[in-house]
């Protein structure tokens, strides 16, 4: 989501995490009573779109993950060119803490994941599940906070967060692929290279990238490669300014688009989709399985430690800066924040366990690890407000 630094901005990320929320919230209730079965079978429905004989036929949740998520992957996109260029990642002295964070981020809670299930093979498929940060859900329950948050805080979150997608980014598409079909993924490049024809010509309208996006996701779909990369690849290859200097491309107009679409209908709709977790069914073995734990601490234990320590790391060593302003209680709080997955992890364990005794199992560890961190991150921050006005007072 473009950083907004507005009261509106704020109110409106808040109302996205809340949103987020209650979609899950909404999961678990009807998971859990008699509309359980129909909301199986909803999202279980096969439905069909083409004309015969160019047809595609998938079930509703695989619609949602395949397709619909290929939007929120393309807007990610949008959002990794654009900081890249302009934002806070172009500056390559100021994007090294966010670096930092994200890698420290994404490794620590990777090696707690893989100690807890090490002479487990099926369950070590899951270890990047709580690498992932839910930029949206940890950037909402942020701006609950409100104004006591510096903006340069604000800035580092949302720098970690999407440095920490394309890390997700990269690790679906070099660790969760099935098998490859090689004709699918020669016409995808030939899109590809399509796309960055568009470019190089000056292209900048937005609609020839749409339309070769969508042949480049029917291609990916077929390749064994997940979809949603599809959108990604597009999304890079879309103008950030026109030909002329000083003019504009389609970039931001697209991601200022979509961003209200992904944040209050798409997201919401996945997380409708993938949170309904059946808690009767749960024994006291599945609550504290290999598989959840690993999660849950990689998440609550792994995130923070990863993130804080990596960036204290960064600091100590020069290599990087604190955020103007920021203590290192509200550092904290943040890096508690990075180990809200939701979203990105339930998407990454949908990928490593597509069976449903395990995708239950992933959805209890992603639940409670990013609950108990949402938490503990709020209170955190709110405690550093907090102490921070009072010493104001004293002064």
């Amino acid at each position: 989501m473009k950083p907004e630094t507005s009261a509106t901005g704020t109110k409106r990320e808040a109302t996205v995490g809340l949103t987020l929320l209650a979609a899950a919230v909404l999961a678990l209730i009807i998971a859990n009573s008699p509309l359980s079965e129909l909301y199986q079978h909803l999202l279980s429905m096969p439905v069909q779109i083409g004309i015969a004989p160019f047809t595609l036929t998938k079930e509703v949740v695989h619609w949602i993950n395949d397709g619909l998520m290929a939007i929120f992957f393309f807007l990610v996109g949008l959002e990794i060119k654009r900081e890249a260029i302009v934002g806070a990642l172009s500056n390559a002295r100021a994007a090294m803490l966010p670096i930092f964070g994200a890698l420290g981020g994404m490794a620590v809670p990777g090696l707690i994941y893989a100690s807890i299930n090490w002479d487990n093979a099926i369950a070590l498929r899951g270890w990047a599940v709580p690498t992932a940060t839910d930029i949206a859900f940890a950037v909402g329950v942020m701006a609950l906070v409100g104004s006591r948050v510096p903006p340069a805080l604000k800035v580092f979150l949302l720098a970690l967060a999407i440095i920490d997608d394309l890390g997700a980014i990269l690790i679906i598409a070099f660790f969760y692929t099935a098998e490859l079909s090689i004709l699918a993924l020669a016409l995808a490049a030939a899109g590809i290279g399509a796309l960055i024809l568009l470019n190089r010509s000056g292209v900048v309208r937005a609609w020839p990238y749409l339309l070769v996006g969508v042949f480049i996701w029917l291609c990916v779909l077929k390749s064994g490669v997940h979809a949603t990369l599809a959108g990604v690849a597009t999304a890079l290859a879309v103008p950030l300014s026109g030909v002329k200097k000083g003019s504009s491309g389609p970039l931001l107009g697209l991601e200022e688009a979509l961003s209200p679409w992904v944040s209050f209908l798409i997201l919401p709709i996945f997380a409708f989709a993938n949170a309904g977790l059946k808690l009767t069914d749960l024994s006291a073995n599945d609550i504290l399985s290999q598989i959840p734990i690993g999660i849950a601490l990689g998440l609550f234990v792994g995130k923070p430690l990863g993130i804080y320590g990596a960036v204290r790391t960064a600091v100590a060593t020069g290599l990087g800066k604190m955020p103007h302003g920021v203590s290192q209680m509200q550092l904290f709080g943040t890096a508690m924040l990075g180990g809200i997955g939701f979203t990105m992890s339930l998407f990454i364990g949908m990928l490593a366990f597509p069976d449903p005794d395990s995708s239950a199992e992933v959805r209890l560890g992603v639940l409670a690890g990013s609950l108990m961190s949402a938490i503990v991150g709020y209170i955190v921050l709110m405690r550093s407000a907090s102490d921070r006005e009072f010493r104001s007072r004293e002064h």
